[in-house]
């Protein structure tokens, strides 16, 4: 038996041993071998521990295997620290317990794997919160901020994680427990009295900092202490300033040099952090647009004397990839005209008086300096909307077409704020050298910006060129004294570079503490310390083929299919739970699995799409699977700020993968739900018989696969298009007359939801609309879902020839199911051939939601409340996951509270897990019900009888009624009801 099968057979072993999960499947293992960074490394294994006991198993199996440990979060490092051929480690799974809160004293225990807004938001009831917060807030773990001593955008204030980590209950690399955290000088000398491990550890840094030749050497060559955000190397530098090296009032904690330390050092199980009061609930947000990106440099050193809460940047290139991003179209409303770059200036205070009078003073000098040229204010709900964009920035630049992106490599320097316009134009200089653009954001209040070069990392000259940016770079920050790292840390891109940054004694000190806290190199080597020159194990292989694979769907705007999976950057968005909220991405808020994000999704089209040697690159089991438990929710395509569609790669795939192999006799059996029901309408109430009957209807749902608990679909009595043809005088109003709309009787409409299909016309007619329903096809969504998108295309291809004569701004197309409806404006125009293009767009533009239409009729004052009942009414809302990820569920709630006395709760639930057909497949059929007990489940329940329930999707209302027994109205029903008659 080979060394390797050896060792593979003792992980095995290791999995009877421990409480956690371990994963050696090659699917996992390629998820795992990158994170936000430019590096990929495939590990040996991944772990998921429960507990300290399994660490303290993990670090011993490491000795015994001479291995190495990577401690992972939620894998949003921009540097590489999670990127190693060891044992992955990954803390997020499991270990997520909020161990203790005191509320008096301020401080929370937290094992590492809990994530910052979610430890916010079970703060919020003490009036309390941790500070330090990042871009990545939503699903970054409090571990991964103390391994990079992580910053954001309010660190004026609050500093960085170093300064609110108070101790740490760790496991040393020997297997021991430690406790770091403030010590008197009497208790320094007795840690140093001993000979274990944790004894030499404090040994070892009394002998480095009472040298003075040391002390000299760290003071002159570390970065400016004035800097908020110093991150490289290890902060001995903040150690050198407590007793007992010094004369300070500051003791000694080992907590300094832990933070930022990459998990090279120890294993942290159990965190204490210091907490701060809640802010000032008025904030208002001061947006200064600029002319030139140089002006803001000057914008931000005359904002910083009125002492802001935070000051961020952002330029050209990101304002205008917002354009094209669903989710953040919505929240640049604040943007006007063609801002060079905009600073985001924010306040809080005791009154918005307060805060106006602040802002107009400043805004005054900045007019008076010729400084800005628009001055937005934004308060209230619309701030998050702000952050968010601002925070999406990182995502955004991944969406550049081509395979030159802006990249991580000098994106974390900072120097002082005084400094940074100088800094900044000899940095242009540099990188006009090169020929190169770049991109310019984030953290100007503290002399950070995100710079990201755009170079085209499949390129051998331009990853040459990746590292002599870097170290050209490195040579300026040193010069202007500032930190090559701000707040994402060394990792491997900038470890190389240390000795450069700190000076080559200080870089040996480093290493004799790596040496003395983990002697034989198992935390997370080559960071920090004897780190790899930053060319090697990189996401592209130099000279890297991108493939021209002939496709279905039009990826011109993505310049093909394999630059569409590698617009992922790893930025881990779709890690949000439903805690959190969004859509995106069911699966995983059921599980918290990582293998069920988007990013894994992406990573394994692009692993396999990249590097398979098939004439068929789709012909892989492992895309199959990994993609087995996408709910195709679109919800990646609006959160996820790079665009990544995998409910389109999904469809995209299958259609491939069924061309090698055979189409299961389901798949069929649901892609053609239409051809099927038009023969079953013959005979509804028959069929209805058999799909309703225990034995019957056992016997079905074995045949087609289908779970046993969920209840089966009935026919409507007679077909949408039956009933109009008996009914024709019905779709004409009998008083005044407005305009004429055309009826999209979908698949679902035509034979379940007739009966809302009726009152839709109804109600059209009722408020002086002439309803038709055309000539067309059905929409191709059931093929769409189950990846027959052969058959779609001919769909698509021939309701565009139909009705893209009759649609107009007049005259617009408007249905009752998001899913169908958004078809013409989602797939429809990526998906007709050629020559049908520019019809399907100009047809999207005027196809709606009957939702949507009736809400811009109510603007118009077309449709007014008083044509609708007075009585009250409480309703209790759940959008489609289709309508909230291209549309909003705003047109819903408009119409819903159109009443007078009617008012609209929307419940903050992502997907309701039904998702078509996916939640009555047997082996989805678990899952499903997990994604609907995650938020929509129990707020229905707890509604009480009198609330009535609405659900736009004919899927989520079938679904409602399986999980909880109660019924879901249509909106269309509900605003029916409401009329006056």
């Amino acid at each position: 038996m080979t060394s390797r099968k050896i060792l593979y057979n003792n992980i095995i072993d290791l999995k009877y041993s421990i409480d956690g999960d371990i994963l050696i499947d090659e699917t996992s293992r390629l998820i795992y071998a990158t994170d936000a960074s430019v590096f990929r490394e495939i590990p040996l294994a991944i772990v998921r521990p429960k507990n300290k006991e399994d660490i303290k198993k993990l670090i011993a199996f490491a000795h015994q295997e001479q291995l190495s440990l990577i401690p992972r979060g939620a894998g949003t490092s921009l540097a590489g620290q999670v990127v190693g051929n060891g044992i992955v480690v990954d803390i997020s799974r499991y270990m997520t317990q909020i161990l203790e809160v005191n509320k008096t004293e301020f401080w929370v225990r937290v094992e590492p794997g809990v994530v910052l807004d979610e430890l916010n938001k079970y703060l919020q009831p003490y009036g309390l919160f941790f500070g330090p917060e990042t871009s990545t807030s939503n699903r970054c773990t409090i571990g991964g901020m103390v391994g990079n001593n992580a910053c954001g955008a309010h660190s004026l204030i609050y500093g960085s994680t170093r300064d609110h980590t108070l101790s740490m209950k760790v496991i040393l690399s020997d297997g021991s427990e430690a406790e770091f955290g403030r010590m008197t000088n009497d208790e320094f000398q007795k840690k140093c009295s001993s000979d274990n491990l944790e004894n030499v550890i404090y040994k070892n840094i009394r002998e480095i900092l009472t040298e003075p030749s040391n002390q000299q050497e760290i003071r002159s060559q570390y970065p400016d202490r004035t800097l908020r955000r110093r991150n490289t190397g290890y902060a001995i530098d903040e150690l050198l300033e407590t007793l007992p090296f010094t004369q300070s009032t500051e003791p000694f904690n080992f907590c300094k040099i832990l933070a930022g330390s990459e998990g090279t050092l120890a294993f942290a199980y159990d965190i204490k952090l210091n907490l701060v009061p809640l802010p000032f609930k008025e904030k208002v947000l001061q947006c200064v647009h600029f002319h030139r990106l140089r002006d803001a440099f000057y914008g931000n050193l005359i904002a910083l004397k009125y002492y802001p809460g935070a000051i961020e940047l952002i330029d050209r290139i990101i304002i205008e990839q917002t354009k094209h991003n669903i989710e953040q179209l919505k929240n640049r409303f604040f943007i006007i005209g063609d801002p060079a770059a905009i600073l985001i200036i924010e306040f809080t205070g005791s009154s918005r008086e307060e805060l106006l009078e602040k802002t107009s003073i400043l805004e005054a000098e900045m007019r008076q300096q010729d400084l800005g040229y628009h001055f937005s204010y934004v308060f209230g709900n619309d701030i998050n909307k702000v952050w968010n964009l601002r925070k999406a920035g990182l995502g955004l630049l991944s969406n550049i077409p081509g395979d030159a992106k802006p990249v991580a490599v000098i994106e974390d320097t900072a120097v002082n704020p005084k400094v940074l316009p100088d800094y900044i134009e000899e940095l242009q200089k540099l990188l006009n050298k090169y020929k190169l653009s770049c991109t310019y954001h984030a953290h100007i209040a503290t002399g950070e910006l995100h710079v990201r070069p755009v170079l085209n990392m499949k390129d051998e000259k331009q990853i040459r060129l990746f590292h002599d940016i870097a170290l050209e770079t490195a040579k300026l920050v040193k010069k202007y004294k500032g930190s090559f790292s701000g707040e994402h840390g060394d990792g491997r891109l900038r470890g190389e570079f240390i000795p450069l940054m700190i000076g080559e004694k200080n870089y040996h000190l480093l290493k004799r503490i790596k040496a003395a806290w983990d002697p034989d190199n198992i935390f997370n080597p080559g960071k920090i310390t004897d780190t790899p020159p930053i060319t090697t194990n990189l996401r592209y292989k130099p000279g890297q083929f991108t493939r021209d694979i002939p496709v279905f769907f039009d990826y011109t705007t993505t310049m093909g299919f394999q630059r569409a999976v590698e617009q992922c950057n790893g930025s881990g968005d779709c890690r949000k739970s439903a805690l959190i909220g969004g859509t995106m991405c069911p699966s995983y808020m059921a599980t918290m699995d990582e293998n069920l994000t988007t990013r894994a999704r992406a990573n394994i089209l692009r692993e396999f799409i990249s590097n398979s040697t098939k004439k068929n690159p789709f012909n892989h089991r492992e895309i199959y699977d990994i993609l087995d438990l996408c709910l195709s929710c679109k919800g990646c395509k609006a959160e996820c700020p790079s665009s990544v569609d995998i409910t389109k790669y999904k469809a995209e795939f299958l259609q491939h993968y069924y061309d090698k192999h055979i189409i299961p006799f389901r798949t069929r059996a649901i892609a053609n739900v239409a051809i099927l029901n038009k023969v079953c309408a013959r005979f509804p109430a028959f069929v209805n018989f058999l799909m309703s009957k225990k034995i019957s209807s056992k016997l079905i749902k074995w045949i087609l696969g289908f779970a046993a608990p969920r209840t089966m679909p009935l026919l409507f009595d007679t077909t949408m298009t039956h009933w109009a043809g008996k009914n024709h005088h019905l779709f004409f109003p009998s008083g005044k007359y407005i305009g004429k709309v055309y009826f999209f009787a979908d698949e679902f409409t035509e034979y379940y939801d007739t009966s809302i299909g009726i009152k839709a016309v109804q109600l059209l007619t009722h408020l002086g609309y002439e309803v038709q329903i055309p000539h067309h096809k059905e929409s191709g969504r059931s093929f769409l879902s189950k990846g027959l998108v052969r058959k779609a295309k001919k769909l698509a291809n021939r309701n565009v020839e139909l009705l893209h004569p009759l649609i107009s701004k007049e005259t617009p197309l408007v249905g009752i199911e998001p899913s169908t409806i958004l078809t013409f404006r989602d797939e429809y125009p990526e998906l007709v051939r050629a020559d049908l293009r520019i019809e399907a767009k100009n047809l999207s533009a005027h196809v709606f939601m009957l939702d949507e239409f009736i809400a811009n009729e109510i603007k118009e004052n077309r449709i007014i409340k008083e044509q609708f009942t007075r009585e009250s009414r409480h309703i209790m809302l759940h959008g489609h996951c289709h309508q909230k990820a291209l549309s909003s569920t705003t047109s819903s709630k408009e119409i819903l509270s159109l009443p007078e006395n009617y008012t609209v709760e929307e419940i903050p639930s992502g997907c309701c897990g039904m998702a078509g057909s996916f939640g009555f497949e047997k082996e989805h059929y678990e899952m499903s019900m997990k994604v609907g007990e995650l938020i929509l489940f129990p707020a229905v329940r707890k509604a009480t009888s009198d609330v009535l329930i609405a659900a736009t999707g004919t899927s989520c209302r079938h679904h409602i009624k399986d999980g909880t027994g109660r019924i879901a109205y249509h909106p269309v029903e509900i605003l029916y009801d409401a009329l006056l008659r």
